[in-house]
């Protein structure tokens, strides 16, 4: 019996794509984790409309495969990076500009939206006149010492009620203290061109996009009292939300308001920038496991699979989603049946609650909506590799 209260995943697979991915899971071998490029265009042309006067760059730690990033690069995206190694991803497709063209696009494209920095990174970061983010009086000093031609934005502290994984703990400046930061870069020689924020990931209280944009507001408006001048940058974040289930409200209704608050507190020639992940790539990745082992414990049918909480379904503990595990075989019966990935450790539990036909091993299952924060955080523990990546729908075609 199916819980009626039970939020229902949503599902953005239909009979044909699920014939494909069952044909490219039979002829590649399991798991498979399938990218598909043309569903990322979509949901970035779907941002970017919705949201008309805000420049998306691409938060990398959500899915860091370069293809993803070659595709996002090649449909007008920036990025937002967090180490040397990020960084390098996206330099990748830039690498064989004219010189001054390519520092022009770093400078133009590109947003280091970590406040904390290591003095490597920063020294090597120096040569392009990065945009960075900080928080705090220390990371100020440490910016000023090892990248004294950055650019800064300052992160600003704002609510996170609601949303999947706060933040707020963690990063962000109290807004009482913006001014004094401020100062203390001008007194550096260091000039704060913006401010940034963000609301938390997967941010379903939309409320917190309200709350931070008057706290911005505030801070800019005072800033020009004292001084005269205007920033010119706005920092969004990021926390766009995913429909994973039917809860979730839209974009479409987010998208409304915000623009409503972008129009009512900000002049019109302030750059508003984003820093999108899950939204661009969550929907656009689905994840073919295969059925290896089956057994009845304590009355309950128990499934085990060959991706697991090390590997692909690391985005349950990590980013606190549940994914649903679907099977390809149409039937009305179905039994509550638990979950388990291949390891030794018990922990490597997917689902205790499962609603899934008779299955055989053998047998292939699929979960949707799995493209963010999942393989990128995936391990060989135990000795089983990460799920192979296959790429469709770039020039119509697989690529391994």
């Amino acid at each position: 019996m199916i819980d009626p209260n039970r939020k229902i995943a949503v599902h953005h697979i239909g009979d044909e794509h699920k014939e494909l991915l069952y044909k490219l899971a039979e002829e590649h071998g399991t798991p498979l984790f399938i990218v598909d490029h043309q569903q990322i265009e979509r949901q970035y042309c779907e941002f970017a409309s919705r949201l008309p006067n805000v420049q998306v760059y691409y938060a990398v730690k959500a899915n860091p495969d370069p293809e993803i990033i070659r595709t996002l690069f090649d449909t007008g995206a920036s990025f937002d990076v967090s180490t040397m190694k990020e960084f390098n991803l996206v330099y990748e497709n830039i690498k064989d500009m004219p010189e001054n063209e390519r520092l022009e696009w770093i400078k133009n494209n590109i947003i280091v939206a970590n406040t904390i920095k290591t003095v490597e990174f920063l020294e090597e970061l120096d040569r392009f006149s990065p945009l960075l983010t900080f928080d705090n009086a220390e990371e100020l000093k440490k910016i000023k010492a090892h990248s004294p031609h950055a650019r800064l934005i300052l992160r600003i502290r704002v609510p996170n009620t609601g949303s999947l994984s706060e933040l707020s703990s963690k990063f962000g400046a109290d807004p009482g203290t913006a001014a004094n930061l401020i100062t203390e870069a001008y007194v550096m020689g260091m000039k704060v061109e913006g401010l940034s924020f963000h609301v938390g990931s997967q941010c379903v209280n939309f409320e917190n996009y309200i709350v931070a944009l008057e706290i911005c507001s505030r801070i800019l408006r005072e800033y020009y009292e004292r001084t005269g001048q205007k920033m010119r940058i706005l920092d969004v974040g990021g926390g766009f939300p995913v429909k994973y289930n039917d809860s979730v409200r839209s974009i479409r209704a987010l998208a409304v308001l915000f623009n409503e608050e972008l129009k009512r507190l900000f002049p019109p020639d302030i750059m508003i920038i984003a820093e999108p992940g899950r939204f661009l790539v969550a929907n656009a990745c689905v994840l073919v496991s295969k059925v290896i082992g089956k057994a009845v414990r304590d009355g309950k049918i128990c499934y085990y699979i060959n991706d697991g909480i090390y590997g692909t379904y690391s985005g349950l503990v990590f980013d606190h989603i549940k994914y649903p595990i679907l099977s390809f075989k149409d039937s009305e019966v179905t039994k509550l049946s638990s979950v388990f990935g291949p390891t030794c450790d018990a922990f490597d539990t997917l689902t205790l609650s499962a609603e899934l036909p008779d299955l055989k091993i053998g047998d292939l299952v699929y979960t949707e909506n799995i493209g963010a924060y999942s393989i990128s955080s995936a391990t060989s523990f135990n000795g089983f590799e990460p799920a192979k990546v296959l790429h469709i729908n770039i020039d119509r075609r697989p690529i391994d």
